[in-house]
């Protein structure tokens, strides 16, 4: 039986030796039969494929009434599981990098964002899923829907639980048939669900990072109060030269536009409206924390802020394919069961619809950084010489340089 080449072939990443001649290998596959025959492990008992293919029993073959596309629901749906079973993995890796404040130092973003991008290509893979499922028609679903009885999707725990995780708000949940979205799990899985809520979610602790953005002090660079100035600066040099056009259809317009944009730089820098919106749910991010990003995105090729923006960047993807997912799935039951009421005894269609929106965008501040760019000659310049804080990175782990550093 041939499998994964880690699992055959490892010898030969780890050790600096020569291939082997075929007489070799065969000697090797013999010696590897016999140490499997003497209790060694082999490729299915690690991955203990026996549990987890006869983990597919089809309710209709229960039932003495066997439906063929029964076995591609049930697989699809598994794998789903297991991916974000691996979400929640390298979630709960990169949310215990934030509590243990290892992000501190810098050395560590680098695994933060190889991780989150694994989410988000995880993400990918599960968005284009659906292409399988698909394969299915209506008619193939219908003949064996009845078997899932009160079965449904909103019932995944692990999904429920990835969405807390990541920061979905709880006040912005879309209710699931007129009750709160916890309602719908008992016993342990209810209390699992009230543990999650108690944790910091990805947003909180990006937040939380976001805010200790170096330059934003206001007794050092002082970023913002910089960007402000600037800002409006350049908006009363480009009414002097509106003004200075023949009146004018484009002069109109062109004044027109720039009160529009002068209404929402006032908005930006005023911290009550950001309270305001915060309030409503229009904005995620703590004050500090908005200026912490838009700063990093201004700054995004300077070397100490080109990690940190590449991680705003997937914080959006994760977004961007989770919205992505939602929309796919809206298409696929609208497409199985059209506007009848979905099994778990929600309204279906109409009810997953309502969750693609922003209201369940976590990032939805770092989509919203592009309604506040600038020409470049706008944005505070940085003297290297002077602004230490574009090279020094934060460690406070003193045991990281060894005796022979300080000699």
């Amino acid at each position: 039986m041939s499998g994964c080449p880690y699992f055959e072939k490892s010898h030969l990443l780890f050790k600096n030796k020569p291939p082997k001649t075929e007489e070799e290998e065969e000697d090797a596959s013999q010696a590897g039969v016999n140490k499997a025959s003497k209790g060694g492990i082999i490729y299915g008992d690690y991955l203990h494929l026996d549990k987890v293919l006869s983990a597919q029993v089809l309710q209709s073959e229960v039932k003495g009434n066997k439906i063929h596309d029964e076995h591609l629901f049930i697989i699809t749906h598994q794998a789903y599981e297991l991916w974000f079973k691996q979400i929640l993995f390298e979630l709960d890796s990169v949310r215990n990098i934030f509590i243990s404040e290892h992000v501190r130092d810098e050395r560590n973003m680098l695994k933060i964002n190889n991780r989150i991008h694994r989410i988000v290509r995880i993400f990918r893979l599960l968005v284009e899923q659906f292409m399988v499922l698909e394969t299915m028609t209506a008619l193939d679903f219908f003949d064996f829907r009845e078997y899932l009885a009160t079965a449904s999707g909103f019932q995944s725990l692990q999904f429920r639980i990835l969405e807390t995780k990541i920061g979905v708000p709880d006040n912005l949940r879309v209710p699931y048939n007129r009750r709160h979205y916890r309602d719908s799990f008992k016993g342990q899985d209810r209390e699992t669900l009230l543990a999650t809520e108690q944790e910091p979610t990805l947003l909180k602790l990006v937040e939380e990072w976001l805010e200790r953005t170096p330059g934003l002090e206001t007794d050092g660079f002082n970023f913002w109060e910089r960007l402000e100035i600037n800002i409006f600066k350049g908006l009363n040099q480009e009414k002097g030269e509106i003004e200075k056009m023949a009146d004018s259809a484009d002069k109109e317009e062109a004044m027109a536009e720039l009160v529009k944009q002068k209404e929402v730089f006032t908005s930006l820098f005023d911290e009550k409206c950001h309270d305001h919106l915060f309030s409503k749910g229009e904005r995620r991010l703590s004050y500090k924390a908005l200026q912490g990003a838009l700063m990093i995105n201004f700054y995004r090729e300077e070397p100490r802020f080109q990690v940190p923006f590449q991680l705003l960047t997937s914080l959006m993807d994760i977004d961007t394919h989770m919205t992505k997912w939602r929309y796919n799935h809206v298409c696929m039951v609208h497409r199985m069961i059209g506007s009848k009421a979905g099994t778990g005894g929600s309204s279906g269609y109409h009810y997953l619809r309502s969750t693609v929106s922003d209201r369940y965008k976590v990032f939805v501040d770092l989509f919203n950084m592009a309604t506040f760019l600038v020409p470049r000659h706008w944005v505070p310049k940085l003297n290297h010489n002077i602004h230490k804080f574009l090279y020094m990175a934060e460690c406070n782990d003193s045991s990281y340089f060894s005796s022979e550093d300080s000699d």
